[in-house]
Order: C-alpha cells, then structure tokens, then sequence
C-alpha cells in the first residue's frame, strides 16, 4: 500500500515534538498547557504516534487530542485500531511479558474508543514532512520502512542512515521506543523527543518532550520533562482490566522488565537521563 505523507510547507517559530500518549489524558493535558504557555499554536505541536496506548482513558485522550487539533502520524497502535486487528502491531516478542500484557490493554482500549475517534485516527498520514530553519524534517513512527522498529541511541548509524537517504530529510523524528535521545552524525539529525504516557525508564515519574527553535534561522532543539498528574493516572489504571505493572510504572518511572531494550539502554534503567 503506497504511503501517505502530509506536507505541512515551512513552519516558523517554536514547534512542539512528543510522542506516546498513550491513552495517558492527565500528560496530554499537561502537555497542551505547556504549548498554550509559550504560544505554540497546534499546527506547529507534532505527535510520532500511538496516542492509544497503555493507560486508562483511551476515548477521553483521543477527543483532547482532536479538540486541540494538534499534527499526528499514525502510530502502530493507531493503524491497528483503524484495521480492526487483535493486538497492537508493537512487534513485541511473542510470549514475552510485552507481549502478555498487549492481550490486556489493547483490547481494553478497543472496547472504549467510538466510531468518531476511530474516523479522528484515520485522517493521520504514515508521515510528515516540512521545512523548517532551512532544513528538511520527516516524521516517522518506528522508522520510515517499518512504522514497528525499535531505533535507539545506540542503533547503529547503519541502520539509521537509510531514513535520510529514502526522505532526501536532513532532520528525522522518530517514536516507537519509548526514550528521548538525539544522535547527530555530520550535517544528519535523528531526533527522538520521547514519550508523554510513560515514563523513560529513568526512575523519575517525570515523561518527556521536545522543542524545536528556529531563532536566527538556525535549527536549534531541547528535551524538556513534563511534570503531570501522574497519581491521578496510576490511579485510573488499578481498574482490574489493565496490567498492574504499568501503573507501578507510570509512579516508579521503572520499567516492568526491558525486553526491548538493547544492553546499552538496558544497563542505564533508573540512572535518569541526561539529555
């Protein structure tokens, strides 16, 4: 199926980069005061994706997030829901506890969502591109070839490098894995400004984002925390239908376990970030 991909031209000004809400409503309202704060209108703030996920509110989350008219790819969570298929598409492995608590969020949130956000997560393209600071930036989920591939800091350029040639793109942001990094080799940017629904593994409840400036027409960027109403949130999710482990998560800011992670982002679980 050919790809669709939403041109947003040149954009000027602050620009707003997260992904990962998650079903996680208290972060995304959060996160919106913090656009409104610094006076990013919602054509410049841009989701990676999966914006259903592991928390509670997945229905409340999806019309928060239409209402601000926010930019959004889809996300692997997304083009399963809009399918109709039976799990999440993550590409977690079979029978790992990923996979196994997949079986219990997923369907949760399936049974929640109506027909009016379903038709919301349709109008999101498989990617998007604009101009900004004289650099051409691609939005991409997992990576432009797979929307499910787990890229990390530590991925090796090899496998990073495809992305910028495909997209002739000088600025890549990425989703998926859950963690903010930013990896810069020459002139070539992968930019990943994490998730707003889960916490990155950091020990810290805090999740995180990122800012795009354009100040004297250079293409500047910082990850920034996000302080939410996480008790709230842990809160929701001890409903009986979602796993126990996650909302642990969302207050610890430990993971459940780190199947997916490779051994150098494994090694720094609850070390915090330095970004």
């Amino acid at each position: 199926m050919d790809k669709t991909i939403t041109d947003l031209g040149t954009l000027t000004g602050k620009v707003l980069l997260f992904g990962g809400v998650y079903s996680n409503l208290q972060a995304l309202e959060a996160l919106k005061a913090v656009a409104e704060k610094h006076n990013i209108p919602s054509e410049n703030c841009i989701c990676t994706g999966d914006i259903v996920g592991y928390c509670a509110q997945p229905e409340e989350t999806v019309q928060l997030f239409k209402l601000w008219k926010a930019n959004s790819i889809l996300g692997n969570v997304e083009l399963q829901l809009i399918e109709g298929a039976d799990d999440c598409g993550c590409d977690f492995t079979e029978g790992s506890r990923c996979d196994g608590f997949s079986k219990l969020w997923y369907p949760y949130a399936q049974s929640l969502l109506t027909d009016s956000s379903i038709n919301h997560l349709k109008t999101f393209s498989d990617h998007i591109t604009f101009q900004y600071a004289n650099k051409k930036v691609t939005v991409v989920h997992g990576s432009y070839s797979n929307i499910s591939e787990f890229i990390f800091k530590s991925t090796d350029w090899s496998l990073k490098a495809p992305n910028f040639i495909t997209t002739d793109s000088d600025v890549i942001v990425a989703g998926h894995c859950g963690l903010p990094f930013n990896h810069k080799k020459d002139d070539k940017l992968w930019l990943n400004p994490g998730v707003i629904g889960m916490p990155a593994n950091d020990g810290s409840p805090k999740v995180w984002y990122a800012i795009l400036d354009d100040s004297n027409n250079e293409l500047k960027f910082k990850h920034h925390n996000l302080d939410y109403n996480y008790k709230l949130t842990n809160s929701l999710m001890k409903n009986g239908l979602l796993p126990e482990e996650y909302a642990r998560t969302i207050v610890t800011g430990i993971w459940d376990n780190t199947e997916i992670l490779p051994a150098v982002e494994s090694g720094l679980q609850g070390f915090g970030i330095t970004l």
